[in-house]
């Protein structure tokens, strides 16, 4: 599978990158010089092989609960202060993908 520059192209307009003609080209090729290192994995038979689904085992939530430490947590008040802009209880910031409007 070889991508093309309209490959290219579709892909960089879904994350938001513009590219001219050349970058386009010269992204194209180097998408295809990856693809083309990982060529010789597919000669290996991998009929066999079960699919690892999860590579860290029986490995699930390693991660602690959520708590509030009151003694470092702010109020909403106070977290607001000193921002340029807020909406109800929020920041407000300038929007950086897509039009100037805010959401």
């Amino acid at each position: 599978m070889a991508f093309s520059v309209k490959d290219v192209q579709d892909i960089s307009g879904y994350v938001c990158i513009d590219l001219d003609r050349d970058e386009l080209v010269e992204m194209r090729d180097y998408l295809n010089e990856a693809i083309d290192l990982l060529e010789p994995i597919l000669e290996y038979d991998t009929s066999d092989v079960e699919p690892t689904f999860y590579p860290i085992g029986d490995l699930s939530n390693v991660v602690r609960e959520d708590a509030i430490a009151s003694a470092r947590s702010l109020s909403i008040e106070e977290a607001l202060a000193n921002a340029a802009s807020t909406r109800g209880r929020s920041f407000l910031i300038p929007q950086i993908l897509g039009g100037e409007q805010d959401r």
